[in-house]
């Protein structure tokens, strides 16, 4: 019996790869924390007037790296004595930690150019590198119990490793190519969630933007009496600039419905401004509403979220298509839950204290925010994605068929044969009229020699056929000569109102060929020794046999063209031809 085993090397390999992403963990952490370190070094040496030396400037710097990762730190030197806490955390900030730890989890599962490179299981990619990040996470809380900048150890505890085991999942995911959900309700509501809070961030900002355009007095007084030198007033702006996303987010959250604290006891919504709020001197909070009853101004915001379930349920009922109803509500109702789970995420990251007392509370409340995002895209998405699955399933509409698509209707008996454009030698109706000509030909040539079929011009011929009343004339083709009731095309002319058989060709009331088998309705005169017996009036054509087999075939064409009405002695010398009777003298 053969056991397989597993071999030492491909052992020491995966623990060599799980060794390498916790390393590259520990980079990462190192990254974020070196990048911040050297800004805040830039303005520390910057300063006309630093407070500290190097030491507090990197004790500054390990606080704000923990501040980004959702840590709240405490402020030891306050007026009052009391510590008071610090826990708004700059989102743009805490972008730069998410996206290292992203990449280093995405890089681990890279198996490299040769693709030889052992690389750990998924499971083993996430953990290896969240533990190495969070090794480096717990170093700098110990530093910063020294500084003036102390973190809480409960938010130490509980957000970093929230952060970077949740970007260290993006990362794993990503490097797997982003599989979703096998089933399609859960895909589909996925995507929509994520397509409406995109919308809903986007129309926050847009929002918070327009409003600090119309303050902007008051954050141009409130940004110059922060600082007076410039390497203040830069310090301030890069503190502007990294809470732009928090300003999306609560823009965002004006327009939900459930607003802003502005500390205990003052809350901002689209309503109005209610209660005393206490605002420090910051440029962004210089673009907060006036006190008093919104007016429509303050209206307008709720477009925001509306926007964002619209777009959301179009999302899905574009996709649910072919889904039964109930489908479609359920994809719905989770892409506005899980619209609702991000945004309150979101809000609960974009606040938090500024001090004690009345500014334990600044921001919006994490859970009044997600709920509201959940009931917008139940009462507004819902309908949308139910309208559109029923949009997209209507019956096309009937539209009249396409002249070149009509199907061809049989012409009735009595109607004029339709022309057309083949040539001689892929008509039909042409063939057999030049092999009844060509049949015919011998008899004509032996009537024209015996002077029973005169020929010069002013002759006619004549026919007995039944008379058609209201029949139209028949245009004939011939090179013979003759008279009737109508007018008739040709080399000489000659006329008839109705159809018969023989071995001319021409088109009667009812459409029928005149060759050596033909059929009409009408009546005509005419001496033709191929005729057949007049048609009874109102009556049927009678069917006849079929034509012969043409003797001409390509490649081998008729040598008479594609004349049916060909007369083999219109070609016959003049001497042949009977001359006509001497006048009568008395």
């Amino acid at each position: 019996m053969t056991h397989v085993t597993e071999h030492p090397l491909v052992q020491g390999g995966r623990s060599a790869a799980l060794a390498t992403a916790c390393v590259r963990g520990a980079v990462a952490a190192g990254l974020g924390l070196g990048t911040l370190a050297v800004l805040v070094i830039a303005a520390w040496i910057s300063s006309p007037y630093p407070d500290s030396g190097p030491a507090g400037a990197l004790h500054v710097a390990a606080g704000l790296w923990l501040l980004a990762h959702g840590v709240d730190l405490v402020r030891t030197d306050t007026l009052s004595g009391l510590p008071a806490p610090l826990g708004i955390a700059p989102l743009l900030l805490a972008a730069l930690p998410v996206w290292l730890v992203h990449r280093t989890a995405r890089d681990t599962l890279d198996p490299g150019d040769d693709g030889t490179r052992p690389r750990p299981s998924p499971g083993g990619a996430v953990t290896a590198v969240a533990g190495g990040y969070l090794l480096v996470a717990a170093a700098v809380v110990v530093y910063s119990e020294s500084g003036p900048l102390p973190a809480d150890l409960v938010t130490a505890g509980l957000w970093p490793p929230a952060v970077v085991t949740g970007a260290a999942g993006a990362g794993v995911w990503t490097a797997l190519g982003r599989p979703l959900p096998g089933r399609r309700q859960a895909a589909v509501a996925l995507r929509a969630a994520g397509l409406g809070t995109l919308t809903l961030l986007g129309g926050g900002a847009v929002a918070a933007a327009g409003s600090l355009a119309w303050h902007a007095g008051r954050a141009q007084a409130s940004f110059e009496g922060l600082a007076g030198e410039w390497s203040g007033r830069v310090t301030v702006l890069l503190l502007v600039l990294a809470l732009l996303p928090n300003a999306a987010v609560w823009g965002a959250a004006y327009g939900l419905g459930p607003g802003f604290a502005l500390g205990t006891g003052a809350l901002a919504t689209p309503l109005g401004l209610a209660g005393d709020p206490v605002v420090p001197p910051f440029p962004l909070l210089a673009a907060l509403p006036a006190e008093g009853r919104g007016t429509w101004a303050h209206w307008a915001a709720a477009a925001v979220p509306l926007v964002a379930a619209v777009v959301q349920g179009h999302r899905v009922g574009r996709a649910a298509r072919t889904w039964a109803a109930r489908e479609a509500a359920l994809a719905a109702l989770g892409a506005a839950g899980g619209c609702g789970a991000v945004v309150a995420v979101l809000a609960a990251a974009a606040g938090g204290p500024l001090g004690t007392g009345r500014l334990a509370a600044f921001g919006p409340v994490w859970w009044q925010t997600g709920a509201a995002a959940v009931l917008w895209g139940i009462c507004a998405g819902l309908p949308v994605a139910l309208g559109v699955r029923a949009w997209g399933r209507r019956a096309p509409r009937s539209r009249g068929l396409r002249p070149s698509t009509a199907p061809a209707v049989p012409a009735p008996v009595g109607a004029p044969a339709p022309t057309t454009t083949e040539g001689p030698l892929t008509s039909p109706s042409r063939l057999r009229a030049a092999s009844a000509g060509l049949a015919a030909a011998p008899s004509r040539l032996v009537a024209a020699l015996s002077g029973l079929l005169p020929s010069p011009p002013g002759s006619a011929e004549t026919r007995p056929e039944a008379a058609v009343p209201g029949a139209a004339p028949t245009a004939e083709t011939d090179r013979g000569a003759g008279t009737g009731t109508g007018a008739g095309t040709g080399t000489k002319t000659g006329t008839g109102t109705g159809a018969g058989t023989g071995t001319k060709t021409g088109t009667g009331a009812g459409a029928g060929a005149k060759t050596a088998t033909g059929t009409g309705t009408g009546t005509g005169t005419a001496s033709d020794p191929q005729g057949e017996a007049p048609a009874v009036p109102g009556a049927p054509a009678p069917r006849t046999a079929a034509p012969p087999a043409v003797p001409y075939t390509a490649p081998y064409a008729d040598p008479f063209g594609d004349d049916p009405g060909y007369e083999p002695y219109d070609y016959l010398p003049a001497a042949w031809e009977p001359s006509p009777p001497p006048p009568a003298t008395d």
